[in-house]
């Protein structure tokens, strides 16, 4: 069984998709990499933020991701697998749904610890299961031989597939995030964001209900 290649382009699509939409949320952070280069007054300061969330989120995304990759011994209960990660990622999203408020803990997390602070807000928001429905797609795979050297080459690749996977949608996200925050810095200023503030929050609980619905319908199908 393998994927064809309009399938696996509309999987990596997502994986970009997903990136870009994480990024242009603030609650991802870019408002806070807009404070830092105002309340410095360099535009390093910007960039050097934007840089820390990126690392965070990136750091979030494989904390969420590596775990699966390595679940490749376990092949012969991919379906399964693939199924209850697509049930965790709907009921995440109920949750969010349910409980609107955002986490209290983020407060306390110092302005000057910004990576650790995208990392705590990507895990807390579920950025990261987003991607896992999207991800056991693209390591989707025949093991036709099923010993020990043939689920270490599996794993490799699957390990591999999470970096990149990772890579791909952090990349996404800084580039689009960057850009609104930069925009706002250099042309539109506070007051700009202050009349546009967009909250992202229920749109966001939905895409998680959509994406593990995804993955679980993508099971089926592919099957």
């Amino acid at each position: 069984m393998g994927l064809d290649v309009n399938t696996l382009a509309a999987l990596w699509g997502a994986v970009i998709l997903s990136g870009i939409y994480h990024g242009v949320n603030p609650g991802m952070g870019w408002p806070l990499a807009v404070s830092a280069g105002l309340m410095e007054g360099r535009h390093l300061a910007l960039v050097k933020a934007i840089a820390a969330l990126a690392l965070g989120h990136l750091l979030a995304m494989l904390a969420i991701l590596l775990p699966f990759s390595m679940m490749t011994t376990l092949i012969r209960w991919e379906t399964e697998l693939r199924i209850g990660a697509g049930a965790v990622v709907i009921a995440a999203g109920v949750y969010l749904l349910i409980n609107r408020r955002h986490p209290r803990f983020l407060a306390r997390v110092s302005p000057s610890r910004l990576a650790l602070w995208s990392f705590l807000a990507a895990m807390a928001h579920g950025a990261g299961l987003m991607l896992v429905p999207i991800y056991l797609g693209i390591c989707e795979a025949d093991l036709t031989d099923a010993g020990h050297d043939a689920a270490r080459d599996l794993m490799g690749q699957n390990i591999t597939s999470a970096f990149l996977v990772a890579l791909a949608h952090t990349l996404a996200m800084t580039v689009a995030g960057g850009a609104i925050a930069a925009a706002i810095y250099f042309y539109f200023g506070l007051k700009f964001l202050s009349r546009t503030w967009f909250n992202l929050d229920i749109v966001w609980a939905f895409s998680l209900i959509i994406v593990g619905a995804f993955g679980i319908y993508f099971v089926f199908h592919a099957h």
